[in-house]
């Protein structure tokens, strides 16, 4: 008896020696909550987005260095990364070129899309497509070129005028989303 309830008791008194806590007090609205906006590479990095993604049966590397997000007020996020996509066949490759992750469900041009992990892309005649990781389609929207834009970087996230919208870029290319109600 003794050594069970030692052993149940060790993990405690060690998270007590560390300065930590068992039971966390939750965050009032006074405390310091996350704030809400545009998340540039150095914000992602290896912390928040895999180095490496698993998409129609193969694993590709991400490119750290071409990743964005928005992180929303309550902590969810939504992220993207340039991959690699050579080892895939020419017809996923021209519409795969970047990893989607969401926490939270979203509308991209008027369609919903759940919590998850996606394949996107920019594609010919002003599209943007969004498939499953089997990539299969799920949509396609209208996507916008931005002629106004000073400089162009692979990928990026802006904030739109509109309050809480936001601009996912590749290139002048973008679509526009929204945290869904």
């Amino acid at each position: 008896m003794r050594v069970r309830l030692a052993l149940v008791l060790f993990p405690v008194l060690l998270v007590s020696l560390a300065g930590g806590s068992v039971a966390q007090e939750p965050k009032s609205a006074g405390s310091s909550a996350a704030k809400e906006g545009v998340l540039q590479a150095a914000d992602v990095g290896a912390k928040l987005f895999p180095d490496k993604v698993y998409f129609r049966g193969q694993v590709s590397p991400a490119q750290m260095r071409n990743t964005g997000g928005v992180r929303y007020v309550d902590g969810f996020l939504v992220l993207a990364a340039l991959v690699d996509s050579s080892g895939y066949a020419s017809g996923i490759k021209e519409k795969y070129q970047a990893y989607l992750i969401t926490d939270v469900a979203i509308e991209i041009g008027g369609q919903a899309l759940k919590p998850g992990a996606y394949g996107c892309g920019f594609i010919d005649n002003n599209k943007f497509v969004v498939m499953d990781l089997g990539a299969n389609d799920l949509f396609q929207v209208t996507s916008t070129k931005d002629a106004e834009i000073k400089r162009p970087i692979p990928l990026q996230f802006i904030a739109a005028p509109e309050a809480g919208k936001y601009r996912f870029y590749h290139g002048r290319e973008y679509v526009e989303f929204r945290r869904a109600k």
